[in-house]
């Protein structure tokens, strides 16, 4: 029996799909999206709020204020709420309508970007709001996901011995790359207590994370427009760039199974895959890809078929064209 008195203090972490009578490859899927804010982003959340606290720097009346495609501004919407701060998100328009809403009914305003900067793209024009507001403001506080510290601490701490308590005989993780806390914070972790354990990013083609270059993405979560301070290459073992076309059939696939998951989900199964046909896992060889978010959020996107055809035409939907591996 779980009995809570705040939000924050549930989280469903020993949850794993075993994924190979669905894909055909040996992986489990970590499930992160069973929680009141719907998706891993409230370890991070949870961690940069409290470490905010004990050192000072959030007090009563203080507004937080953060740039976010839409899980982790849902998940400091949820913490605002439980513990009676404003939060202001500053999102773009990639934000799913439900993500909005989501904020908006927890009692966080939401701006939305719609002008991306010239250089940085839409990230680097919501960077650019959320300084505006900060340098107006002297109770507001920007956490910073993209370079804080406490956000890549939060899976060093959680996600990272959850998976190797499931799996102590861990193979290769598959982890996707956005502001690259989990990224990070599992990735160190292993470092540390299993380093025979490989470490694939999978990113989003069109991200400059990884240094390749910038192009429009329509899908929220993986990928940057801005390189995250926090990444650490050197932790990485490989990269899987994955076509939101790809992403897109990846969820529509599991879907026809039963199991709704986000864009970001998508992604890392479609580039697990890819990896996994090119690198056989010997015999024993144990797979984990971490599935960020449910799909409930994307019903009018990815899972809405004319938004679909219109932004990558038709032949996404059918069932008979093979992912693209390359």
């Amino acid at each position: 029996m779980h009995i809570i008195t705040a939000p924050h203090e549930f989280n469903a972490d020993d949850l794993f799909v075993d994924l190979e009578p669905l894909v055909g490859e040996p992986l489990m899927l970590k499930c992160e999206g069973f929680n009141f804010a719907g998706s891993i982003k409230l370890k991070a959340a949870r961690a940069m709020v409290d470490a905010a606290e004990r050192r000072g720097r959030l007090r009563p009346g203080s507004t937080l204020v953060e740039s976010s495609s839409g899980n982790l501004g849902v998940a400091l919407s949820l913490l605002a709420a439980g513990r009676g701060y404003r939060f202001v998100c500053v999102t773009d328009s990639r934000c799913t309508l439900g993500a909005r809403q989501l904020m908006q009914a927890l009692g966080s305003e939401v701006h939305v970007i719609t002008t991306p900067d010239p250089v940085d793209g839409l990230l680097g024009a919501r960077l650019a709001h959320v300084r505006e507001l900060c340098a107006g403001n002297e109770d507001f506080l920007w956490l910073n996901q993209y370079a804080n510290p406490d956000n890549g601490q939060a899976h060093y701490d959680t996600t990272g011995p959850e998976i190797l308590k499931a799996f102590p005989d861990l193979s290769v993780l598959f982890v996707g790359a956005g502001t690259t806390g989990t990224l990070m914070g599992c990735a160190r972790y292993l470092r540390d207590h299993q380093p025979s354990a490989r470490v694939v990013a999978v990113d989003a083609e069109g991200s400059v994370t990884f240094g390749g270059p910038a192009r429009t993405r329509m899908i929220p979560g993986l990928g940057t427009g801005v390189r995250p301070p926090l990444l650490d290459e050197s932790l990485v073992d490989d990269v899987v760039m994955v076509a939101e076309p790809d992403t897109i059939r990846s969820c529509r696939r599991l879907a026809r199974r039963g199991f709704l998951f986000g864009g970001s989900t998508g992604t890392v199964v479609s580039g697990a895959l890819t990896w996994l046909a090119r690198h056989p896992l010997p015999p024993g060889g144990r797979a984990v890809a971490i599935a960020p978010d449910l799909g409930e959020r994307y019903l009018d996107t990815v899972y809405q078929e004319q938004w679909v055809a219109d932004l990558y035409g038709p032949r996404t939907l059918d069932d008979d064209v093979p992912a693209r591996v390359g």
